[in-house]
């Protein structure tokens, strides 16, 4: 194997303090990559020629142990608290002197890659990885560069990911062995103690999200984006499991991206140059696109195989529910290229209400569609995460609060303004779950989600009726192209009526109360927005 690889003539890990000559592999082929992980023993390949890795000890991100470094840049710039939390400039000096300790004398793997496929906003990326596989995802995830733009290739971020190192909290001042720490004035990410790969993506999605609104007046999303025949961009907002991803695969659109992107004076332009998708109880029946891409270069997370083959299971959650793959975005025959797209005419909000409370679809007004950017409400349900028994509201601002470096209101005001501007039509769906809560009532067809927005996108929703919910004010379609009337009106699909009240007044009351951080930088229409709860006995 050839350990240089491609590489510009003057690229040297020197500059970040690795002094590795001859155990340093720059930018391999993801044949390489997938070799060096079977002869390593950490991973397998799948009869579908995909690439089945375990993440260790840790199947998804640890919010309570990913910090941004505080010093004059960042000061008065980050949102400080349980999200942003502060980290010691020296200790991060201290810190990242171990890791580069550790990590002398072993074999590495190096990754040059950028962000942003709007050259306007281009960021070059070099991730310096322990493990093989990591690099594969750092491949799959970012954008790629050309032999020529390696050749020439001058990073300005770099990303050093060392899983099986382990910090000292008494020591290094981590909350425990594990850590993702930015560092802004330095222009880097390390991370530490755990193998999920999503840490690497998310750390460079945040620098984004301090960078584009707070340097360069571009507005940075957590959401999906596509475009339709017509050249209409859509774009879609919502949690993990809200169905970013599988909304966005459509086959009579063409796929932007699939989580994370910006929308500035040019249009709308994904960050990233691949998908990560949930797989759990994935089938090719529901996900056609999804399942196809699952094929040699994609990496498979966490998932169980059918016993004695080589064959996923997608059904098996006994490691994680978060079954995950990674795929470069070409694995995808119908996709933008470049991804980029014009100015959105249609946005959607996706929760999954596990109450059975919001309707299916409905229609938002300006003041609405900002309360619901700034609440960005979904729901947990149980076995997602340890000790949840019963639904649960989850709040995430602007529908991606862990990953946002600025108070939320930038982000509100920048996507009112551009809403305003381009008088685009903001849409909220509920993937969640009607004619009950979860566990009684059953969750949303997805063929009838999609009709729903193939239908607002189409703009067959423009003349019918409407009505709006008693509580939460929104504005529900009586009647929708291939979509059952009586589950338009979510009250309508419970057979007790009252304990539907009940539990809408409920919700509306965490709603109300989520919201009062955000009270005093709202407006009078965002204020009137809020839904209408009575007081809760």
């Amino acid at each position: 194997m050839n350990n240089y690889g491609k590489r510009a003539e003057n690229a040297s890990l020197e500059t970040i303090g690795l002094k590795h000559y001859d155990n340093a592999f720059w930018n391999l082929t993801p044949a390489e990559l997938v070799e060096d992980a079977i002869l390593n023993g950490q991973g397998v390949l799948t009869d579908t020629g995909a690439l089945a890795i375990r993440t260790g000890e840790f199947t998804g991100r640890s919010p309570q142990d990913r910090f941004i470094v505080y010093d004059d840049k960042t000061a008065d710039a980050v949102w400080w608290g349980n999200i942003n939390k502060k980290f010691d400039a020296d200790k991060f000096e201290a810190l990242y002197n171990r890791m580069k300790a550790y990590l002398t004398n072993k074999d590495i793997y190096v990754r040059d890659a950028y962000a942003c496929a709007d050259d306007d906003y281009r960021l070059n990326i070099r991730v310096v990885t322990e493990f093989s596989w990591s690099n594969q995802f750092a491949s799959n995830m970012f954008l790629r560069p050309t032999d020529e733009e390696i050749a020439n290739f001058t990073p300005e971020w770099h990303i050093v990911c060392a899983p099986e190192f382990m910090a000292e909290p008494d020591i290094d001042g981590t909350r425990q062995h594990n850590f993702a720490i930015i560092n802004f004035t330095e222009k880097m990410i390390i991370i530490g103690g755990t193998g999920y790969t999503g840490e690497i993506k998310k750390g460079i999605f945040s620098v984004l999200n301090f960078i584009l609104p707070h340097e360069k007046n571009v507005l940075s999303m957590h959401c999906s984006a596509n475009v339709g025949k017509d050249g209409d961009t859509a774009v879609f907002f919502g949690l993990s499991g809200t169905g970013k991803t599988t909304l966005s695969s459509d086959p009579n659109r063409r796929l932007i991206g699939d989580d994370e992107h910006g929308w500035s004076d040019n249009g709308v332009f994904n960050f990233e140059g691949g998908c990560y998708a949930k797989t759990i109880d994935l089938s090719q029946e529901k996900e056609p696109q999804i399942w196809d891409a699952i094929k040699f270069g994609a990496i498979l997370e966490n998932i169980g195989f059918v016993d004695g083959t080589s064959t996923p299971d997608y059904s098996d959650s006994s490691i994680t529910e978060n079954t995950r793959v990674s795929y470069p975005i070409n694995h995808i025959d119908n996709i933008m290229n470049p991804s980029k797209g014009g100015m959105p005419k249609n946005i959607f909000f996706l929760t999954a209400d596990a109450f059975g409370v919001l309707p299916p679809i409905s229609r938002l007004t300006p003041g609405q569609a900002m309360y619901h950017f700034i609440s960005g409400y979904t729901a947990k349900v149980a076995g997602t995460e340890a000790g949840i028994t019963e639904p649960v509201t989850a709040f995430s601002a602007c529908f991606g609060a862990p990953f946002l470096p600025l108070h939320p209101t930038k982000y509100a005001e920048m996507l009112g303004q551009k809403m305003e501007e381009h008088n685009v039509k903001v849409w909220l769906i509920n993937t969640g779950w009607s004619g009950g809560e979860y566990g009684v009532g059953e969750r949303i067809s997805l063929k009838y989600t999609r009709a729903m927005i193939t239908a607002a996108l189409e703009g067959k929703l423009e003349d019918v009726n409407y009505v709006n919910h008693e509580i939460f004010g929104l504005a529900m379609p009586e009647s929708c192209e291939n979509v059952p009337a009586e589950i338009l009106n979510p009250k309508n699909t419970w057979t007790d009526k009252g304990a539907y009240d009940q539990k809408a007044n409920h919700l509306a009351n965490q709603f109300v109360k989520n919201f009062e951080q955000f009270e005093s930088a709202a407006s009078e229409e965002i204020m009137d927005a809020a839904p209408k709860a009575k007081a809760e006995a």
